[in-house]
């Protein structure tokens, strides 16, 4: 079943496994660098069938530090108009661009630098859904208005706009990992009264007016996915019951799938990741609600036999993997057929050559 042909949008995919987005802070002023180009090429040759590029930042307010990919200016764009077609001259799969906003989660040093904890030059304010801190020793961010409200829902289409132009495939809208939009999903971190904090419906509103806006600017062939909540692992925090109901309401939109994530609403969490594919359970409940969009997860995927086994009783439709390819890029090669192996490296992995 991984090597299952399935349609996404236009596209039709080589097989379930997806490179999942996994930031590098490694770029100059927003644009990638180097690093971007070793990087990405690598993934891009990895036997994968769709490549999606790191959390990309809306806003210069949005960015997690001050090294991570934006696409808000003519200069980022015209960078990453660059890569995107450097990449297809190597591999013409479908590449998505995740984008997202860190709310309270930003102005952090780099996760190598102090445990990436809160700068203390050259810092920013941040903003959220409320002013309640990410945790003790984080600083208290700005309750954003209606107005700051409207401008990030600007933002988010500014960047989708912009990344289209590039030459990107689709968008992947950011909703988890305690990021802005996850900020104001989770009452853990929502205390709002007005129409985006209290009720379910409400605290949903914010995902879904950008959901829209942005849906209103693709074209028919560009695919539109969501990293969603599936759960905060907490008490009083979002729930499968939850996450149904924003899935239900994306589907109604129009998404083309959806990517079950969960946690990072706060630092610690009652999240365990030490079993394979942990929140396959957890797909299958919303994928069960959901009709004519793919659902798929990610965490500790890289059992195939395991996956396989998933995918074939249809917990799931595709799988996006992270991690495993940073250690060694070429790992599916040893296991799929050998038509995902590009043909001058096919004598390294023991495939007759003619």
């Amino acid at each position: 079943m991984i090597e299952k042909k399935i349609k996404l949008k236009n596209n039709i995919l080589s097989n379930r496994i997806i490179i999942s987005p996994m930031c590098q802070y490694s770029s100059i002023n927003g644009s990638p660098t180097n690093w971007h180009y070793r990087h990405l090429s690598n993934l891009i040759l990895s036997g994968a069938s769709m490549l999606i590029i790191e959390s990309t930042a809306v806003s210069k307010r949005g960015r997690i530090t001050h090294n991570d990919l934006g696409l808000y200016n003519k200069i980022q764009e015209r960078d990453f108009s660059k890569l995107i077609k450097f990449l297809k001259s190597i591999r013409n799969i479908p590449i998505c661009l995740q984008i997202s906003h860190s709310g309270r989660k930003g102005s952090s040093n780099l996760p190598w630098i102090n445990y990436g904890n809160p700068l203390k030059k050259n810092k920013w304010k941040t903003i959220s859904s409320s002013n309640l801190k990410r945790d003790i020793d984080w600083p208290e961010p700005k309750k954003a208005n209606i107005n700051e409200i409207k401008k990030i829902i600007y933002q988010f289409e500014n960047t989708a706009d912009r990344a289209i132009r590039v030459g990107f495939d689709g968008i992947e809208i950011h909703m988890a990992h305690g990021y802005l939009i996850h900020q104001f999903l989770s009452p853990i971190c929502n205390n709002r009264n007005d129409e985006y904090g209290g009720s379910v419906k409400k605290r949903c509103r914010l995902s879904l007016e950008v959901t829209k806006n942005i849906k209103k600017k693709l074209s028919k062939n560009k695919i539109l996915g969501i990293r969603l909540t599936g759960s905060d692992h907490l008490d009083k925090g979002i729930s499968i019951k939850d996450s149904i109901f924003l899935a239900k309401k994306l589907k109604k939109l129009g998404v083309d799938y959806i990517c079950v994530s969960s946690g990072g609403i706060i630092k610690k969490t009652n999240l365990n990741i030490n079993k394979d594919a942990f929140r396959v359970s957890m797909t299958n409940k919303i994928k069960k609600n959901l009709k004519n969009v793919l659902v798929g997860t990610t965490g500790r995927l890289e059992n195939l036999k395991k996956l396989n086994k998933n995918i074939s009783s249809k917990k799931l439709d595709l799988a996006f993997i992270g991690r495993p390819f940073l250690k060694n890029s070429n790992w599916l090669y040893e296991s799929l057929d050998k038509n995902y192996i590009p043909k001058q490296y096919e004598k390294a992995f023991d495939k007759k050559v003619k």
